[in-house]
């Protein structure tokens, strides 16, 4: 796949053009979760309010969930927001192979130096394909910079003290998982089914730190909003679910195992904080808990949403039902062999 060559950036003059700032505007997603925070204050200034046995553990699971997240939310913002600013797009260009089949663990590797939120992974590789770094190895660090990088695992650690070999699982399985679908995307994608990103005008003005300090507000806004719907998410299934219903889910591991990917598809959790929310869930089996921490990363509806917006819905179609067979099955062998 070809497409008509650049104008070539320097990177000390207008490293930054091409960036899309976030909208400055209140979203939804900021009022949800300026809303949802409220609780968590009240807990604290209002524990009375809070008496009855199952608010009481309602609230304690939720506040624990959002409260251990929320550090390692903020780093990951931090250093996805300091990435997108200070590091110059031509440097992927000028680390990766040019054959893509040597390209794809270059670039699913790049990802546990260089971490990025699963919103910023989209965007980051369609700059990449824009700037003609191979399609497979784009979608390889699209897959494992937000699955991978330290700050994830150094969280997976923290949520699961017990269990060391469910941080080293998450982070094979989800490498496992971006060379996997960039060798396939090298041996049988289209071009017809990427449709090439197209470079945002209008911000090429903007200064480093007006980006970084936009950046960061924006991913922390729309991160945060999904952590605390995840946090609402197990603590009502602790609590309003029943046990039994829990149980007979968990003891069969067919069904443990698709509830926990459905779970992952659907929540869309910050991979910064979805440990957490799966170490609350312990009536599920450590192996279909690692299922959630692959599929999260590398499937959500978020991440569906933003693949069709960025290379059209051919491409989105195609590419994450494949995903989502290839981290199911990844997890499943990790955790098989190590859990």
């Amino acid at each position: 796949m070809h497409s008509a060559p650049e104008p070539v950036l320097r990177d000390d003059v207008d490293a930054t053009a091409g960036i899309d700032l976030p909208d400055r505007r209140i979203t939804s997603g900021d009022l949800l979760f300026v809303l949802i925070l409220i609780p968590i204050g009240l807990y604290f200034l209002r524990p009375d309010w809070f008496q009855g046995a199952a608010l009481q553990a309602w609230s304690t699971v939720f506040v624990a969930v959002c409260l251990q997240a929320l550090p390692f939310l903020v780093i990951g913002v931090l250093l996805s927001a300091a990435i997108t600013a200070f590091v110059p797009a031509s440097f992927f260009e000028r680390a990766l192979p040019a054959r893509p089949g040597l390209a794809v663990p270059v670039a699913g590797a790049a990802g546990a130096v260089l971490p990025g939120c699963e919103c910023a992974s989209v965007p980051v590789a369609g700059s990449l394909i824009r700037r003609g770094v191979a399609p497979a190895a784009a979608l390889a660090f699209l897959l494992s910079a937000p699955a991978i990088n330290p700050i994830v695992v150094v969280a997976t650690v923290v949520a699961f003290p017990d269990e060391p070999m469910m941080a080293v699982g998450r982070f094979i399985a989800s490498l496992l998982v971006a060379l996997v679908m960039g060798w396939l995307w090298a041996a049988f994608g289209q071009p017809s089914w990427l449709r090439l990103p197209q470079r945002v005008a209008g911000s090429s003005g903007a200064g480093r730190g007006t980006i970084f300090v936009t950046t960061a507000q924006h991913d922390f806004a729309h991160a945060g909003g999904f952590l605390v719907v995840g946090g609402l998410t197990a603590a009502t299934l602790n609590v309003v679910v029943p046990r039994a219903w829990l149980d007979t889910v968990a003891e069969s591991a067919v069904l443990s195992v698709l509830v926990m990917a459905l779970l992952a598809v659907i929540l869309a959790i910050c991979s910064e904080a979805d440990a957490f929310v799966a170490a609350s869930l312990t009536s599920f089996s450590l192996t279909s808990r690692l299922v959630f921490l692959v599929v999260g990363p590398v499937v959500d509806v978020k991440l569906i949403a933003l693949q069709s917006g960025t290379f059209g819905p051919r491409f989105a179609v195609r590419f994450a039902p494949a995903t989502l067979v290839v981290a199911v099955c990844c997890a499943l062998a990790v955790g098989w062999v190590l859990l």
